[in-house]
């Protein structure tokens, strides 16, 4: 299982980084029902929904992100 995690957050990461942000939130959708409590995971997908100008919903994954691990105060 793992490894289907970390496959679907590189892909999902590449398209971010290719501007493909509705394509990048499947794939941390479908890593999040995996580890649904991963501040990582949720940050991800912040910045997918952000890049899909959904601010809203964005802001609601980096303030659970944040509470689940306050470690980086500066997230996205």
């Amino acid at each position: 299982m793992e490894k289907d995690i970390s496959d679907l957050i590189k892909k999902g990461s590449q398209l971010i980084l290719d501007g493909n942000f509705d394509e990048a939130l499947s794939y941390f959708d479908q890593a999040i029902v995996m580890q649904p409590n991963n501040p990582d995971l949720l940050n991800k997908k912040g910045v997918a929904l952000r890049g899909l100008g959904r601010y809203d919903e964005a802001l609601e994954c980096f303030n659970k992100s944040l509470q689940l691990d306050p470690r980086d105060l500066d997230s996205s």
